[in-house]
């Protein structure tokens, strides 16, 4: 067995050539947010993951065997819901009162400008729709966000010392007109795939 007790968030730092020559291992979500895991790389090699409490890894994340040999992770393709908002009379609020009724309930969800993805649960997705919103199966990577103070918790590539003032102005953001869903409101709320 391989001791793995390193990670490189993102390959960070390394040589492209370096990556690509890296042997690979792809893990699904449940296994990722474990800091201790067995899994089989691309090489046939058993691997023993032993990293700090609390480290997420990531797809794209380098792993380090104590013998220097190096793994890069892919997330797996694993059953996921997908939730958008409704085209015809949604707004991108309705995504973000999504995200807070989830989070409420701690469901680990991964957010995207245009959607939200979750690990399949009918409850939720029963309760998502009665929000109006448009729920779908697929298999698809999962990236949850990590939480503000996790301690693997990279969600994304994004440089700490990355300014916000462009020397433009920002224009107030747009608020959406609320929708309301009643007897007289004109549309079918059938939106089951």
């Amino acid at each position: 067995m391989l001791t793995v007790n390193k990670l490189i968030p993102q390959a960070r730092g390394l040589a492209n050539v370096l990556v690509k020559r890296a042997a690979r291992v792809e893990l699904d979500w449940d296994v990722r947010q474990k800091s201790r895991f067995d899994a089989t790389d691309s090489l046939g090699r058993t691997l023993g993951v032993f990293l700090p409490r609390g480290t997420l890894v990531r797809g794209g994340d380098m792993l380090v065997a104590e013998d220097g040999s190096m793994v890069v992770v892919t997330a797996a393709r694993q059953p996921v819901m997908v939730v958008k908002t409704c085209v015809d009379h949604g707004s991108p609020f309705d995504l973000l009162r999504a995200a807070y009724h989830l989070g409420n309930r701690h469901v680990q969800l991964e957010l995207t400008p245009d959607h939200l993805k979750l690990e399949p649960d009918h409850v939720l997705a029963d309760m998502l729709r009665q929000m109006h919103l448009i729920v779908t199966d697929a298999n698809a990577a999962f990236e949850p966000e990590g939480g503000a103070y996790s301690a693997g918790g990279h969600a994304h590539a994004h440089d700490a010392h990355h300014g916000h003032d462009h020397g433009h102005a920002h224009a107030a953001p747009a608020v959406a007109k609320p929708h309301v869903h009643g007897p007289d409101c004109d549309h079918g709320h059938d939106h089951k795939p």
